[in-house]
């Protein structure tokens, strides 16, 4: 398993940012599919899930509203479309897949929001 995302970086408060993970290793379309992310000395939490066929997804209470995950199938990628950022999005966000109990994880984008 190959997660390798990108597309972070500086913004300021109120813009957006638009994360991509590239999948690998794996039958992507089979698998839902999710984006964490971390804070240094806070555990790591869950930002976005979509299942396998774009069906349902979910987002954490902090990120409602403004945050929008996606995937292409074909291409395996999944994406987050960061809106309306605010300073306390700053993280490093990983993009994760749990599979027959394990959960694999990329190296992380950080995302810098400045005010």
């Amino acid at each position: 398993v190959q997660l390798v995302e990108s597309g972070g970086g500086l913004v300021q408060a109120g813009g957006s940012l638009r994360l991509s993970c590239a999948a690998s290793g794996f039958a992507f379309s089979h698998h839902a599919m999710s984006w964490y992310r971390q804070v240094p000395g806070k555990e790591r939490e869950m930002v976005a899930s979509i299942l396998r066929d774009s069906s349902s997804k979910t987002y954490g209470d902090p990120v409602k509203g403004r945050f929008a995950i996606s995937r292409d199938n074909a291409r395996e990628e999944v994406y987050l479309q960061m809106n309306s950022l605010k300073v306390e999005d700053t993280a490093v966000y990983y993009c994760n897949l749990q599979w027959m109990g394990e959960f694999y994880w990329g190296e992380g984008t950080q995302v810098t929001v400045s005010s």
